[in-house]
């Protein structure tokens, strides 16, 4: 296979070597180019030999360079290749319940092997071949991130809608003896795979220690788009106690055992069993915050180490709006108060948004839409400026879900609209209107 060169930077190894657009790369050192992961284990050494085809003709190029720098050729495409999708049909899957009408790319599922290496991205394991499981052994590719939700064949199967999920469970044992590290994610929904299944995949999954390093449990979101899709249940106040009970006593046992608790709830199941959040230091590493595990844990630790090490007064009064998703509301009032408490000329109003746009059963912020935000507000008394988390808008900053841009949204509200990134000391920060006591 040929992977097509589509642009050489300038001064690069590559580029001294006279490469150019249009190449088409065949070999470094004898072994075969297929995507990014080949092209970046294989070209790390100081000594290259690369075959490339240019105008119908194979030549071989030597190149020296430093070890580990970048060649400087450039792809068409990231992974030099097409990003694999999700060949499931989860019974839980987010994608399916999405109505109709909004970014084309919020459709694509993505199950890439090669995206949970270069970007965190979880997988399933159904899109891989064993001979696939192997180079990921041979190149280290470490940790890899696993969906598994179950460690239940038969219900891995029932759960996914693909008959290959329990057979391909055997990957985390090859994966697990071939020295890859592991960060598991099971999505639990009521009456499925919670309750004796979640502590049977608990159980199995500990057995696979030390490879395994973490293993997070999210609860199943449910919008109002799921006509014609499996029946399920949100958990409730019940339900979602009863998942942390047995969660933190398994994970104590490994505590006292291995010296790590190993499995940590997400923080929507202590919002919504109406339990504390447990201190930062239950979290250990923090291992699992994009899964939503720990993040206010931290957010607070980080929030009272700033408000600890301010100083002084504000010069003048700030009347500002703080909105966020029903679930964390409560939590962020929280924080807001201990400010309030220290700057008397400090008003906030923190807003909890109902999501209207995906239904009541998603409370998280970010899954808010610009406009639920737009006409909630609406006609209200915002102060001088909005507060909203970052993680509303896609990657870039600029969009909401729904395509409202963030520049529309302050147009409508007449007042700047700030993304905060999920960190205590910058929502201090935010607040008190980017001055610093210290």
């Amino acid at each position: 296979m040929a992977v097509s060169i589509i642009g050489v930077e300038e001064g690069s190894p590559a580029q001294r070597t006279g490469m150019r657009p249009g190449d088409r790369l065949i070999s470094v050192n004898g072994h075969t180019i297929t995507d990014v992961l080949d092209y970046q284990f294989y070209t790390l050494e100081q000594k290259l030999r690369l075959k490339i085809e240019r105008g119908g003709r194979m030549r071989t190029i030597l190149v020296r360079k430093e070890e580990y720098e970048d060649l400087g050729l450039q792809f068409e495409t990231y992974l030099m290749d097409q990003q694999r999708s999700c060949r499931n049909r989860c019974v839980f899957c987010f994608i399916d319940q999405l109505p109709k009408g909004m970014r084309e790319s919020l459709y694509f599922k993505d199950d890439d092997a090669r995206l949970s290496f270069l970007f965190g991205n979880y997988i399933t394991l159904t899109n891989i071949q064993e001979e696939e499981i192997r180079r990921i052994i041979q190149m280290r590719i470490s940790p890899v991130n696993v969906s598994v939700h179950t460690t239940n064949p038969a219900l891995r199967v029932k759960m996914m809608g693909n008959r290959f999920a329990g057979e391909v469970l055997r990957y985390l044992k090859m994966l697990a003896e071939g020295g890859i590290s592991l960060n598991c994610q099971l999505v639990l929904c009521p009456g499925y795979n919670d309750g004796e299944e979640l502590a049977r995949s608990m159980r199995d999954l500990a057995a696979l220690r030390p490879a395994v390093k973490s293993v997070c449990m999210v609860p199943v979101g449910l919008t109002k788009f799921r006509e014609g899709l499996a029946p399920l249940e949100p958990f409730c106040e019940e339900t979602a106690g009863a998942v942390i009970d047995l969660a933190e006593a398994f994970g104590e046992q490994c505590r006292k055992a291995f010296g790590t608790r190993l499995f940590y709830p997400a923080d929507e199941f202590y919002l919504k069993a109406k339990r504390p959040i447990p201190p930062a230091s239950f979290y250990e590493e923090f291992a699992q915050l994009e899964n939503g595990v720990g993040m206010l844990a931290l957010l607070d630790e980080q929030f009272h180490e700033a408000l600890k090490d301010a100083r002084g007064e504000l010069t003048k009064s700030r009347t500002i709006t703080i909105v966020t998703g029903k679930a964390a509301a409560p939590f962020i009032t929280s924080l807001i108060d201990e400010a309030g408490k220290r700057w008397h000329n400090l008003k906030v109003q923190v807003i909890a948004i109902e999501n209207e746009f995906f239904g009541p059963n998603i409370t998280v912020s970010g899954l808010i839409t610009g406009q639920d935000i737009k006409k909630q507000l609406a006609g209200r008394s915002l102060g001088e400026e909005v507060l909203l988390p970052s993680n509303m808008l896609r990657r870039e900053g600029d969009l909401f879900l729904d395509n409202v841009s963030l520049s529309e949204l302050e147009e409508a509200l007449g007042v700047p609209v700030t993304p905060v990134d999920n960190d205590g000391a910058e929502l201090l920060h935010a607040v008190l209107g980017g001055a610093w006591f210290v």
